[in-house]
């Protein structure tokens, strides 16, 4: 059985980590890289960093964040935020980046995630899927959660994986920030459904959350941000926890 992954979020604005409630609220947590390397060091499987604002401010994901993190850290990082073309996919992957995150701007182009595996790998290929539970239904956002889609959590899903994608980063925006519990009925349907890698993301508030969406669905990793960046729980008592309850995760000795 593969190991089941911890991935702590830094979604970054303005070069600083910053962490809120439902997409707002921000407020802030640190400085990206230094939290990355303890994360490094205390036994984070892997680490995702999300420019938050990118793609609503029309810039373009920060290269030298990129460059700065595989200076300093030596596990798998996914950067994304604003991505929208092959030529900055190649460039953020020239600068260490293991995988690039796009969300967005497949939205809009769906034909660029064909693009992006077809030229880089699906390894690579992470798309992080936004969505809200609206009238009964889940509906994909955009911009940063700030615009709603007619498209359908579950059927974008299938189409992104058609079309070449790695992994699906899923956040739920009802959970995200609430520290009540990751979307695990919807988290339990993508990994039924789906065939490639799903990471749980939104509303981890304590280690009970952890065990229950990898023991209710069949995730492949659970993300979080504010547990760790606010120190509520650190990733060495998590993975015991997690050991404890039957669940395989990668166990190193913390060096923190």
């Amino acid at each position: 059985m593969l190991a089941k992954r911890i991935i702590p979020c830094l979604d970054v604005k303005d070069g600083r980590t910053v962490k809120g409630i439902n997409f707002e609220q921000l407020r802030d947590a640190g400085d990206p890289v230094e939290l990355g390397r303890i994360y490094s060091e205390q036994g984070a499987d892997e680490l995702v960093f999300l420019d938050i604002t990118a793609t609503k401010e029309k810039r373009k994901t920060l290269g030298d964040l990129a460059e700065r993190v595989a200076q300093h850290l030596n596990i798998p990082f996914t950067i994304g935020g604003g991505i929208k073309s092959v030529e900055e996919v190649e460039v953020l992957l020239d600068k260490g980046a293991d995988k690039v995150s796009i969300n967005s701007a497949a939205v809009r182009d769906p034909a660029l995630v064909e693009r992006l595996a077809l030229t880089f790998g699906s390894q690579c290929i992470v798309v992080a899927i936004d969505a809200k539970e609206i009238e009964g239904g889940w509906k994909v956002h955009v911009a940063g959660g700030s615009k709603p889609t007619e498209r359908e959590l579950f059927e974008w899903a299938a189409e992104v994986q058609d079309r070449g994608a790695g992994e699906i980063l899923f956040t739920s925006m009802d959970h995200d920030g609430t520290k009540a519990g990751f979307a695990c009925e919807a988290l339990g349907r993508l990994s039924t459904d789906l065939s490639i890698p799903i990471i749980a993301s939104g509303g981890a508030g304590n280690i009970e959350h952890f065990v229950e969406v990898f023991e209710e669905s069949n995730v492949d990793a659970a993300l979080a941000a504010s547990i760790f960046h606010f120190g509520e729980i650190s990733i060495p008592e998590l993975k015991d926890a997690l050991l404890d309850n039957s669940i395989v995760v990668r166990k190193t000795e913390s060096l923190a």
